[in-house]
């Protein structure tokens, strides 16, 4: 997957110059430290993530190197700054859901509501379906009003709600759950079960 470059929607209000631009590409695990810097404020002061304690560097790093070995992980960046990302893993370990896939975006706060998430899912489909994936399920920690959102523009479905499921800050947290279909079939030259 070769970058591709955007421009940035302008929201009035917004502290950002008008017109910047961004960059869509794969990610590498030199860019851990950058992705971390959006990632680390979900763990530490909200429920949006269950992760707990913050990730190391290395450890983020890992999980791209896993993350691009199987499925796909993208970020967004506006000069030189990682501002927002978009990964796949595995949805279950059995063989069965092998063409599933589980997806989570993240956007940095000053770039919220500007179309950079919702870009980061397209162009993240657009790599599953090339790696022969037909679904891409999404868990949202409840109440999320902005990442419900995304995801129904991104077409998205509910499909249901674990109750209390997670436990974070001392209470219960409800996940909603979420699916896409990518498309119908793996490529026959993927192979079937």
């Amino acid at each position: 997957m070769i970058a591709r470059r955007y421009r940035r929607s302008t929201v009035p209000g917004r502290q950002r110059p008008m017109g910047v631009g961004y960059v869509i590409r794969p990610a590498t695990s030199g860019d851990a430290a950058g992705l971390l810097t959006i990632y680390a404020p979900f763990v530490a002061d909200t429920a949006v993530s269950f992760e707990t304690p913050v990730p190391s560097v290395q450890e983020f790093a890992t999980r791209i190197e896993k993350a691009l070995a199987g499925w796909a992980w993208l970020l967004a960046e506006s000069g030189g700054e990682c501002i927002g990302y978009a990964y796949a893993s595995s949805h279950r370990e059995r063989a069965a859901y092998r063409w599933s896939v589980e997806t989570s975006a993240y956007v940095a706060p000053g770039w919220h509501r500007q179309g950079i998430g919702r870009r980061l899912y397209v162009d993240l489909f657009a790599a599953l379906v090339k790696r022969g994936y037909c679904n891409a399920y999404a868990g949202i920690a409840l109440p999320n009003e902005a990442s419900i959102a995304l995801h129904q523009a991104v077409g998205f479905e509910a499909v249901g709600v674990f109750k209390s499921v997670g436990r974070k800050f001392e209470r219960w947290h409800d996940v909603s759950w979420w699916q896409r279909r990518l498309q119908e079939q793996p490529p026959p030259t993927l192979g079937t079960l």
